[in-house]
């Protein structure tokens, strides 16, 4: 039996768009856990395995989904679908999601349990309550949706127990954000359209949005955003942060800065490498190296600034990489790392609007030495001594 989805939505929509532009859509947890729901309270209630089964996303679209799993005992049934990511680079991509139905109590409505590999709610500031398996708001809508709409076909209440279980989703999870953020056990079911549009990146931004909510939710008043494991480190050493300050930032600096702008945290430090944050300087607010372009030409103007020969900033310009650029700087006292900080804070300060979040910036080299850094002058946000350096 086919394990994969439909290649497409029977309707067109965004995932139409996409397959047009060369890009296959994919289908995120929260719709194959649908279609998995809705095949297996159709056999339960004596309508068979549905094969395909056809869902209705929250867009309208209606993607058809083959089972990979069919089974059938007294008083439940499971179905199972294999998460097919499309073009995206998704780390559950391959993974089966399997849901099990069993009839509920009168009038209990749609009851929602984390099977194995599913993770459960451990701290506050997600939006569902702390002890709740991490099925997402909006992939529960779909859910009921789909429960009701199979209730009235075949004659059930639609009071049913939905356990949710991913194989091997335990194991997944340990290469994702949940176990900062307070999930445990297993991956989240997620999903807002139902579609991955390939390479949005969308769970990694919604992951940012989700670890600034558990930090504001937790208390913290100092969070950083670092580019990648070594800047991360260099922030706990110079703050001590906890885990739940720290946000994965990676590449999306825009992402943590636009969330912060609107669900602000008094002090925000941002840290990375000097490279990803030389783009932050010129403006970016993607880091990414295909999507942003170190700019030496104005990594030679800003060397200018601060006091470069016109033979050295003619080195800048022809620099091999942007760190060459700044050790060549360092070697003659001139502080491009401070002015590049300086320059990125500037573009964060930018983005946030006037938001009350003080920013200082770290620029490291690839072993974390810090090789710049720019803070507002005065007493530190959170008391302690000024951060001018």
């Amino acid at each position: 039996m086919s394990s994969a989805a439909q290649d497409g939505p029977v309707g067109g929509g965004r995932a139409g768009q996409l397959r047009s532009s060369g890009l296959r859509p994919g289908w995120t947890t929260g719709a194959c856990a649908t279609a998995a729901t809705k095949a297996a309270y159709t056999a339960l209630l004596g309508g068979g395995f549905p094969d395909p089964v056809v869902i209705t996303l929250p867009r309208g679209e209606r993607p058809a989904f083959a089972l990979a799993v069919e089974e059938s005992a007294p008083g439940r049934a499971t179905a199972g679908v294999v998460k097919d990511a499309g073009d995206d680079p998704d780390v559950t991509h391959g993974a089966l999601v399997r849901s099990t139905v069993r009839i509920g109590p009168p009038g209990s409505g749609v009851v929602f349990r984390a099977g194995p590999g599913v993770g459960t709610v451990t701290k506050p500031g997600l939006p569902l309550a702390v002890g709740e398996p991490a099925v997402n708001p909006v992939p529960r809508q779909l859910i009921r949706a789909a429960v009701a709409e199979v209730a009235a076909e075949f004659g059930g209440t639609g009071d049913v127990e939905v356990e949710l279980s991913v194989d091997h989703g335990e194991e997944i999870a340990r290469h994702t954000w949940n176990p900062r953020l307070g999930i445990l056990g297993g991956l989240s079911i997620l999903g807002t359209t139902g579609i991955v549009v390939p390479y949005s990146c969308s769970a990694w931004i919604d992951s940012i949005r989700r670890g600034i909510d558990v930090a504001r939710a937790a208390g913290r008043t100092h969070v950083a955003g670092a580019t990648g494991s070594t800047s991360e480190k260099v922030v706990v050493a110079e703050y001590g942060l906890p885990e739940d300050a720290l946000l994965d930032m990676g590449d999306f600096a825009g992402a943590v800065l636009k969330y912060l702008r609107r669900h602000p945290v008094p002090r925000l430090t941002v840290c990375g490498g000097f490279a990803k944050l030389s783009k932050l300087a010129a403006g970016h607010l993607d880091l990414h190296s295909g999507r942003s372009q170190v700019d030496k030409a104005g990594l030679a103007a800003l060397a200018r600034e601060g006091g470069a020969t016109e033979e050295l900033a003619a080195r800048v310009a022809a620099a091999n990489t942007a760190l060459e650029a700044v050790q060549s700087c360092a070697a003659a006292g001139v502080p491009l790392g401070d002015l590049v900080a300086e320059r990125a804070r500037a573009t964060a300060l930018g983005v946030l609007l006037g938001a009350p979040v003080t920013v200082d910036v770290i620029c490291i080299d690839r072993a974390g030495t810090i090789v710049g850094r720019a803070a507002p002058k005065g007493p530190r946000s959170d008391g302690g001594a000024p951060v001018s350096r």
